[in-house]
């Protein structure tokens, strides 16, 4: 499905741009040397086995995990640094600050407060974080349950919803957020088949409107169906990466044939 976008033909600096990253827990290098580009309105996919990098690489997407090498720029501002190796780490919290507000993460399992409503819970981060008007925010939390097809649960606590509602509660409240990118992690895994659906059809909508996502998933038919752009990662580097067409249709990698042969059975 790819498309060009309007950023695209105007020469706008794509959302992320992860240029040569290096990422270590102590001796053990997790990315080494890893590029990607998610352009405004295009559709990122990460696929590799368990360990292979990817939602590290995500996690350093957002700032959340910080990396010992390579520039992370978003929509061209370079994050800035200070320190070297282990001891890297970011120089400007508020640059941190505002660069995650614009970068809403879905978790695997959910996170949503147990103590309060699925309204709240939506309305949370825009009130306490950005400051909004707690009057449009809720009218706007109320647009984005409705979008995720679970409008009547706002006055429900988390505990009386499905798994698949919840984590469509969790989509909803990063769209509340009304950020540059949607990041995911493995936001189906913890689903059973019947729930899963409920949220890939939402995801697969989300793609229709034209938002930037990063996607990690284990599911090859999603990243097929929603993806501009697919990347195979294997041992912490790019073993492959192209056009979803291409890498699931003509694999060129030994490894990722071995992958998505081993995904089908």
């Amino acid at each position: 499905m790819t498309r060009q976008t309007t950023g695209e033909i105007m020469g706008e600096a794509p959302v992320i741009a992860i240029r040569g990253l290096h990422k270590s827990y102590g001796p053990l290098e997790v990315l080494k040397g890893v590029d990607l580009t998610a352009p405004r309105g295009h559709v990122i996919s990460l696929i590799g086995s368990s360990g292979s990098g990817k939602s590290t690489l995500l996690r350093c997407c957002n700032l959340l995990e910080d990396s010992q090498q390579g520039e992370i720029l978003f929509e061209g501002e370079a994050v800035r640094w200070k320190g070297e190796g282990l001891r890297r780490h970011p120089s400007d919290r508020a640059q941190v600050t505002r660069i995650r507000t614009n970068l809403s993460m879905v978790f695997q399992q959910f996170n949503l407060w147990a103590h309060m409503t699925i309204l709240q819970n939506v309305m949370e981060a825009p009130v306490t974080v950005l400051k909004r008007d707690p009057a449009e925010v809720r009218e706007k939390a109320r647009q984005y349950l409705a979008k995720v097809g679970i409008a009547d649960k706002a006055d429900a606590f988390p505990a009386q919803l499905s798994g698949g509602q919840q984590q469509r509660a969790a989509i909803a409240r990063a769209l509340c957020m009304e950020p540059r990118a949607l990041l995911f992690d493995e936001p189906t895994s913890a689903l059973d088949p019947e729930l899963e659906q409920e949220v890939v059809r939402v995801i697969k909508a989300l793609a229709d409107e034209g938002r930037t996502m990063i996607l990690v998933t284990h599911d090859m038919k999603l990243a097929a169906d929603c993806s501009d752009h697919v990347i195979f990662l294997h041992q912490g580097r790019i073993e492959e990466e192209g056009p979803p067409a291409q890498l699931f249709g003509a694999p060129k990698s030994e490894r990722l044939r071995g992958f998505l042969s081993a995904t089908v059975a």
